[in-house]
């Protein structure tokens, strides 16, 4: 395709979604992707090992109306399975706690009741809950947030106002809760629902999941809630074949409507004459011209590395600069010779709330957790580790140094619960914080292409007044995580950055 309609910066599922939705519509989409395979986060890792390379997320899944509105399935999208997953915290006592995502599962309310018969008795009222609270953010997250510019504030208001109705139709109690939960703290939240150290910890881990923050740091709420929308409770839910089933079909609508992706094709420059794209630059000096870019990128690589400072207005450079990535996320994949002895499910190490704010006091001084909050998965002979925190930046030494110490206390920290493990481990793969950076594209090694905190959230991201995917450059829209609806795998952003550049001029 030499003359496409639309280029699209960046094979990740945001892209890919964009991409099939305007190919549906009827554009010439091209999709260039950097390296050798599509994907993005739901590709596996090209680190080499001798065992099959893992992807980076152990489960996933895109928004239903998605899937539904590209006809994922044809394309061989697997549906969630039916089976609801266990959530397992490992206790300070050797025992655990085994948390399932149905408010009356008779397991789950039994190992509640073991630690506190109130407890228990309140989980199906909390489950209840954050079901629901999970079903409106995901409207929001759904909803194309405004720029609320003056010229054009009431038209561009009435999507959040309708959004506003719809948070009223929760009902008086849910809409108060929903209102103070999101600026809440882990603690503060928990604290509210039960008295059960463990109980808590084991939910306050999904408010820091993914994201810099402690158990005590403000807007806790909101990443939990984020982090139940995408995975439809506590626990992953595991995708037949691998997330790279997800890109796989995302691939396969896209061709099947028109569109085409190259791979290996890493876009060095955005072309830009008097503040309109025109096209794109690679790497090997070949331009190819189109009227629209969508970049599937994070805002700061894509507006001041691919753009560049001189073609934007300079307090627009200064907010994109102030972007918050701080990566502190590290990966491990360790092959065992079997019997590892650690559950099915998704199983996490977080048995206290100060447990997970001290592993995050760490990462606040350019620190490695000494004692991390892990959570692991398992497939067959393969455990993987997801370990917080390790920060990008470190005070002392570099990620090359380091790399034997993360993988040290990862081993450590699970041997010390689970003592058979160390003698089963035969292969260690690590992912630092740089390598997100290097072989995923992701700036400081954050996975959500800037920070879900307070500031940055839905019409705050990327960044206050720049909400609606657009950008000073006429025809350069933003559709990765970075925007509003990112974060995580659901590819809301990308549908919505698709929904943009149809209804522009």
């Amino acid at each position: 395709m030499t003359k496409p309609d639309v280029i699209v910066i960046g094979a990740g599922h945001n892209g890919l979604v964009s991409a099939a939705y305007l190919a549906k519509a009827g554009r010439k989409v091209l999709v260039l992707e950097r390296r050798s395979v599509p994907g993005g986060q739901l590709a596996a890792s090209t680190t080499p090992a001798s065992f099959a390379l893992q992807p980076l997320h152990p489960g996933g899944r895109l928004r239903a109306d998605i899937v539904a509105g590209l006809d994922l399935v044809r394309h061989g999208y697997a549906a969630d399975s039916a089976s609801i997953p266990t959530y397992v915290s490992a206790l300070p006592d050797g025992g655990l706690l085994r948390l399932s995502a149905s408010a009356d599962d008779a397991a789950t309310l039994e190992s509640i009741r073991r630690l506190s018969a109130r407890d228990a008795e309140r989980w199906p009222e909390f489950v209840g809950y954050m079901d629901r609270a999970a079903r409106f953010l995901d409207l929001a997250q759904r909803t194309p947030m405004p720029r609320l510019a003056n010229a054009d504030i009431l038209a561009q208001g009435r999507p959040l106002a309708t959004l506003a109705w719809k948070l009223r139709r929760l009902g008086r109690k849910d809409m108060f809760r929903f209102m103070r939960f999101l600026p809440m703290s882990a603690t503060e939240f928990t604290e509210e629902w039960f008295e059960s150290e463990p109980l808590k910890a084991a939910i306050g881990a999904l408010a820091v999941h993914g994201v810099t923050i402690g158990s005590m740091s403000a807007g806790g709420g909101y990443t939990l809630l984020h982090n139940w929308l995408n995975r439809g409770g506590p626990a992953h839910r595991p995708v037949a074949g691998g997330t790279q089933r997800i890109a796989g079909s995302l691939v396969a609508a896209l061709e099947s409507a028109g569109g085409q992706l190259r791979t290996g094709a890493p876009v060095a420059q955005i072309l830009v004459e008097r503040q309109q794209a025109l096209g794109v630059r690679l790497e090997s000096g070949e331009e190819i011209t189109a009227a629209v870019i969508l970049s599937g990128a994070d805002p700061r690589h894509t507006l001041l590395g691919l753009v560049g400072a001189p073609e934007l207005p300079p307090e627009f450079v200064w907010q994109t600069q102030s972007i918050k990535m701080r990566g502190s996320v590290a990966k491990l994949h360790v092959r065992t010779e079997g019997g590892h002895g650690l559950p099915d499910g998704t199983l996490v190490i977080a048995p206290t709330l100060k447990y997970l704010e001290r592993a995050y006091d760490a990462a606040k001084y350019g620190e490695i957790s000494r004692e991390p909050y892990l959570e692991i998965t398992t497939a067959g002979d393969v455990v993987s580790i997801h370990f917080q925190f390790a920060p990008y930046l470190l005070r002392q030494g570099d990620w090359q140094e380091q790399r034997t110490t993360l993988e040290s206390l990862a081993i450590d920290t699970v041997a010390a619960r689970f003592p058979g493990f160390r003698e089963r481990v035969r292969e260690v793969q690590s992912i630092t914080p740089l390598d997100l950076e290097q072989t995923w594209g992701l700036t400081e090694g954050d996975l959500n292409h800037g920070q879900l905190i307070l500031d940055q959230i839905l019409f705050m991201r990327p960044m206050p007044g720049w909400s609606d995917h657009r950008t000073p450059i006429d025809g350069l829209f933003l559709c990765g995580s970075g925007v509003h609806g990112g974060g995580g795998l659901g590819g809301a952003s990308g549908r919505n950055a698709a929904g943009a550049v149809l209804k522009s001029p």
